[in-house]
């Protein structure tokens, strides 16, 4: 039998309280967010200096989030916004990443250097809203879609998994008479599961969080995504779009926590996601980006 050493259990030791230390300054804005976000709007106005537990037990400001028809809307745009993004999105970057990771393909290399030249350089941002105004995307969910429909840093990654899948496979395949749709469909991506569950993550979270652009191009406030919503009440400080109301008195006291709980409903869809493809993460990035 092997014997630890004094230096080993002293080195596995420090690095057990170190990952705890990260541990814990990781998660402790999570918890500050959670218990803030229950807490009662007074008494933590009145405190500073670490959250450790919530100041009594109120739901008030979930009440008012929604009941509030400004973040209900902002959620089913933003529902809207990430399936139709996830629909354009994992398309076209497949059929790319599959095209690309063909080795017959005539200037593959020089498609990939414009690709990737992309990635270093662009035209900035006025010339893109330029060209978003030009093609009549302004003021649609469509502007905050099609301009970004293809992610080059996912792209590059589902390209190198797709050249991971064996040679002989496809030679089987066309030997029985499969064209390239069928390679495709019915090899590549099954073959291709966890960098697929991987991209569908980081689309999908680009477009929840993204408010930004969408600042940009949509001016109509039934179109706001639920971050723009937030941002806004984040900004303004105010409950004044929460409540719909006059009553001082009440807006005070729930000021506060309506921020946390708005932060809350806007983060918990993700997290409740995440564990699911957690289990792909690691193998799907590692797949795509050591293979090839």
């Amino acid at each position: 039998m092997s014997h630890t050493s004094l230096g080993d259990r002293i080195t596995g030791v420090l690095i057990n309280v170190f990952m705890g230390f990260l541990i814990l300054i990781t998660a402790y804005p999570l918890l500050y967010v959670a218990l803030a976000s229950v807490s009662n709007g007074a008494d933590l106005m009145a405190h500073s200096g670490l959250l450790l537990r919530s100041y009594g037990f109120h739901l008030d400001a979930y009440v008012k989030v929604f009941h509030n028809p400004n973040i209900l809307k902002g959620y089913g745009n933003t529902i809207l916004i990430v399936a139709l993004s996830l629909l354009v999105n994992m398309s076209v970057t497949s059929m790319t990443a599959y095209v690309l990771s063909r080795k017959q393909v005539m200037w593959n290399n020089v498609f990939m250097f414009l690709i990737v030249f992309t990635m270093f350089f662009g035209g900035g941002l006025i010339p893109f809203y330029l060209i978003v105004k030009g093609t009549g995307l302004m003021n649609s969910l469509w502007a905050v879609i099609l301009p970004f429909t293809i992610n080059t840093f996912n792209l590059i990654i589902m390209r190198t998994s797709f050249m991971a899948v064996p040679d002989s496979l496809e030679e089987s395949a066309k030997i029985d008479g499969a064209n390239h749709l069928t390679i495709f469909t019915r090899i590549v991506l099954p073959l291709s599961l966890p960098v697929i569950a991987v991209m569908c993550l980081y689309y999908a979270v680009e477009k929840w969080n993204g408010w930004f652009y969408a600042s940009l191009f949509l001016k109509d406030r039934d179109l706001f995504p639920l971050q723009l919503i937030l941002r806004e009440i984040l900004i303004s400080n105010s409950t004044d779009l929460m409540l719909g109301s006059t009553q001082v008195d009440q807006a005070m006291q729930v000021s506060e926590t309506i921020q946390y709980s708005t932060i809350v409903v806007a983060t918990l869809p993700i997290l409740c996601i995440y564990p699911f493809v957690q289990k792909y993460f690691v193998k799907g990035v590692m797949v795509g980006a050591l293979k090839g």
